[in-house]
């Protein structure tokens, strides 16, 4: 396989050693001069900066360099590489292991150049023009484990059992507020798949804890119906109680404008606080205190799917306007999946 890195050469002017053999090492980019006419287009007509038109020329380098071989010098044969030339050098990168993003900028990069030449009538044809660049992976989104779920639910009260009992009852009963308002959020995050900033905004009409159902108001305000399970609505009782209970007044104001969780002041609690809390909790349950509050959501979509839910009920749930959107957790599964099967088979 080519070495497909040149020596970049930094200047005042954007020139690049020419890679290849023994003909080509002393020679610039810029001694084509075609080459030498695109970098001053991006220079001065698109006012890129010196790191953009240095990269663009690498990646010209590293085409000439995998097309030219042997005593080639500039001026190169521009109009000699055809479309299969131009699509080998694209799949040489995938195979050296760079990932898409580099393999789409050096594509970018190349039908830019080709362009420019067309224009300038140095290039009768673009041999990069429709092809394709290769498809971005699509990073798995983090998620917790049933277990690991369970430890996090559990952390709010367990926590609240072990410190020191405020001494004035309003400051009791405020703390144990907060442990069960914490317990009731998390619950609802993880029973529901929400986002956070629907949680958050839940007022009281948008919950139904005796058919344990919530309606959640996504992007687009677009709404939805999600389930609520035994232990979130048994939380959210308990928490809906003492919230009540110390403010009073909220009785006096209207369903809609009353918030379903509040902070300690009585206001409606705001998702920063709530990712704070998340970190405090998964800290303290000896679980990555990276996680985000999303985790919940990637979490109750995998453990969906690996219970047997179809693809359409969790893209319901989750208010995908796309089902390719949700199709990311069925790649979770695959890769669950596949580990089980290296772990246990005798002959993976």
């Amino acid at each position: 396989m080519r070495d497909l890195k040149p020596n970049l050469t930094p200047s005042s002017a954007p020139t690049v050693a020419a890679p290849g053999g023994a003909g080509m090492g002393g020679a610039m980019m810029t001694d084509d001069p075609s080459v030498a006419q695109f970098a001053a287009y991006l220079e001065h007509e698109r006012n890129a900066s010196p790191h953009t038109v240095a990269n663009y020329l690498m990646d010209i380098a590293q085409f000439v360099r995998f097309t030219w071989t042997g005593d080639a010098m500039p001026p190169y044969d521009w109009e000699a590489v055809d479309r299969f030339k131009a699509r080998s050098f694209l799949i040489e990168f995938q195979k050296s292991g760079s990932v898409a993003t580099t393999t789409s900028r050096k594509l970018s990069a190349l039908r830019s150049f080709y362009r420019f030449m067309e224009r300038e009538g140095l290039a009768r044809l673009n041999p990069f023009n429709g092809l394709k660049p290769p498809k971005r992976a699509r990073k798995l989104p983090p998620f917790l484990s049933q277990k690991e779920i369970i430890q996090l639910l559990d952390m709010p009260m367990l926590l609240w059992k072990q410190v020191e009992r405020p001494k004035s009852d309003r400051e009791r009963t405020l703390a144990e507020y907060c442990a069960l308002r914490d317990a009731a959020m998390l619950e609802v995050l993880y029973s529901t798949g929400g986002r956070i900033s629907e949680i958050t905004g839940l007022t009281e009409p948008q919950v139904d804890l005796l058919s344990g159902m919530v309606r959640v108001r996504g992007k687009g305000r677009k709404e939805r119906l999600c389930a609520l399970g035994r232990q979130a609505c048994k939380a959210l009782k308990a928490s809906i109680t003492l919230r009540d209970a110390l403010w009073p007044e909220l009785a006096r104001r209207r369903a809609v404008d009353r918030a379903l969780f509040l902070n300690n002041r009585g206001n409606r609690i705001t998702s920063r606080s709530v990712e704070r809390l998340l970190k405090k909790y998964l800290a303290a349950a000896n679980l990555n205190p990276s996680i985000s509050p999303h985790a919940l959501r990637h979490s109750f979509a995998t453990h969906m799917l690996d219970a047997g839910a179809d693809l359409r009920s969790v893209q319901e749930l989750l208010g995908h306007a796309s089902l390719s959107t949700t199709q990311i957790y069925t790649h979770v599964t695959v890769e669950k999946l596949k580990k089980v099967y290296d772990d246990a088979h005798p002959r993976a």
